[in-house]
């Protein structure tokens, strides 16, 4: 193990600051290959000759989905759902703050609200960066607490 990856547990509290969205529950999923955010209202949009993905993050859970988001469109894939389904996902580039850390990450867009975390962190984004420690949780916010 390289003494640079961080340890995250089985939950986490992360910021996407591009949305301007803060505190989000999410959950570390090592068997989802993409990360995923909770989204309504989602569609393909064209701006010229550019398309984009205009969508409304989250919900009442978390914040009042009032605010509609439009990112350049960055690909679509299809990812398999929970109970083993192929559905079409829109796939957004931007950025999550872990450990007082931006890092990149894309993040398929898609209907969450039966679930109880409206974010997963899928492997991808793990990989080289976190070790989990599925008998922990929220590492990163308390590590930036103390730093604070």
């Amino acid at each position: 193990m390289s003494p640079k990856l961080k340890v995250i547990g089985w939950k986490e509290t992360l910021d996407l600051p591009d949305l301007g969205l803060r505190d989000i529950p999410a959950k570390v999923d090592t068997g989802a290959r993409t990360s995923v955010l909770h989204c309504s209202h989602i569609q393909l949009i064209k701006k010229g000759r550019k398309q984009f993905v205009e969508f409304r993050p989250l919900d009442d859970r978390c914040r009042p989905q009032s605010e509609t988001y439009v990112f350049p469109f960055h690909s679509e894939r299809k990812i398999k759902n929970s109970f083993g389904q192929e559905e079409n996902r829109y796939i957004i580039r931007t950025s999550v703050t872990l450990f007082d850390e931006l890092h990149p990450i894309e993040i398929s867009l898609r209907d969450r609200s039966g679930m109880e975390f409206p974010m997963l962190l899928g492997r991808t984004f793990i990989r080289k960066k976190f070790v989990v420690d599925v008998s922990r949780s929220n590492l990163a916010r308390k590590a930036s607490k103390d730093n604070k």
